[in-house]
């Protein structure tokens, strides 16, 4: 379709000269949801996978934060790991984009990461377990008590008492027990998701389902996560992982705001010293600040690892991984890319990881509309300029 200059097209590009099926770069760096490729920092990867592994081995607490410049692969890293977790059975996993105003937004959003039907699915998955006490049935797991009480082989009304009674000493918060136990009827459950979400319900809707309070500050945030995860080890699991990314969003806030989160997010780790790992992404003045300001809660992260710009061999690491996701043959390596083309992209990235990304996929657009065989520094100075 032409108009005035404009030539809009859905005709893929063909990228077979260079034995490939796509190009393997992103057009906008902005990282996976699950990364098929990681940006190769072997001490980050450590650090990483100790503080998870920590975690998965022993039950006990561990956190960790991620500094870096922007565009070095900080949000690439949380996400990385989080995918190396999040399919797990026996840990609940949420991702948390930036800190917004307060700890009840990161509550908020955690818990909106993790999902309804997870949440629902967890709500029967204790029912369950009641239900193996009280009744004579035995279900397994989440689908066998939804089944049971779908066929009216097990009335609700037989387990809810016990069930929210037992859910609130094991909480100690008997309106969150109610609102988890609220998540398997059909004309509450939504109102339930949203008291549990700290979206905010009114008070006849909170009254149908015999909550007295709402979660709506920071204190009661806490307080609902703490449940949440003593719910969890209850059920067997072995914790939760928390990733937080752009936590530097925090340095945006008042100052009051922000010692309110940092206070909170500290009462959390102190309230939880097992069954749960935080992993923060934060820019490293904004840390450097939090680290000389805010004591008690910089020292209860306790660990720190820092990415740096790429080196060469990172580079061309990086560079190779990316292509192998794409090649229709069997070869390796840098190819359409060479040795000059990649140490201008190095030197003119200055080893910025979004940018090495930004630069390999507009050089081999590039190089595919002027039919090259070769990715040279030619058409990477193109890219530069373009």
């Amino acid at each position: 379709m032409t108009d005035d200059g404009f030539t809009i097209t859905d005709d893929e590009r063909d990228y077979s000269q260079y034995d490939l099926e796509q190009n393997p770069f992103p057009y906008s760096p902005v990282p996976d949801e699950d990364p098929e490729v990681y940006c190769g920092q072997e001490h980050v990867a450590e650090a990483v996978s100790d503080t998870v592994s920590t975690l998965l081995a022993s039950g006990k607490s561990k956190h960790l934060v991620i500094t870096g410049k922007y565009g070095n692969g900080k949000s690439h890293t949380l996400k990385y790991a989080r995918s190396l977790v999040r399919d797990r059975e026996d840990v609940l996993v949420g991702y948390v984009a930036q800190p917004g105003e307060g700890f009840l937004d990161i509550y908020h959003e955690f818990v909106y990461d993790v999902g309804f039907d997870r949440v629902q699915k967890i709500a029967y998955e204790f029912l369950a377990s009641v239900a193996q006490d009280v009744t004579e049935m035995n279900p397994i797991g989440a689908a066998g008590m939804k089944s049971l009480i779908d066929e009216g082989e097990v009335l609700l009304s037989e387990l809810v008492p016990t069930a929210i009674q037992r859910l609130s000493d094991i909480t100690k918060f008997a309106d969150f027990a109610r609102a988890i136990i609220h998540m398997v009827y059909e004309d509450t459950n939504l109102y339930a998701w949203q008291w549990l979400t700290a979206e905010g319900i009114r008070y006849e809707q909170r009254k149908e389902m015999e909550i007295h309070s709402a979660l709506d500050d920071d204190t009661m945030g806490v307080r609902a996560f703490t449940s949440f995860r003593n719910l969890l080890l209850e059920l067997g699991f072995t914790g939760v992982f928390v990733f937080i990314d752009e936590f530097e969003a925090i340095a945006q806030l008042s100052n009051t705001d922000k010692q309110a989160t940092l206070n909170s997010l500290r009462h959390l780790m102190d309230q939880n010293g097992s069954g749960l790992s935080l992993l923060f992404a934060c820019a490293p003045e904004v840390w450097q600040n939090v680290m000389s300001e805010y004591h008690a809660f910089s020292e209860r992260i306790g660990n720190e690892v820092a990415l740096q710009p790429l080196t060469k061999d990172d580079l061309t690491d990086l560079v190779g991984n990316y292509l192998q996701t794409a090649r229709t043959d069997d070869t390796n390596g840098i190819n359409p890319f060479n040795e000059e083309s990649l140490n201008l992209i190095h030197q003119r990235s200055q080893g910025n990881i979004r940018q090495v990304l930004s630069l390999c996929g507009q050089a081999i657009d590039q190089g595919v509309e002027e039919g090259r065989h070769e990715v040279s520094p030619e058409l990477v100075e193109q890219a530069l300029s373009s």
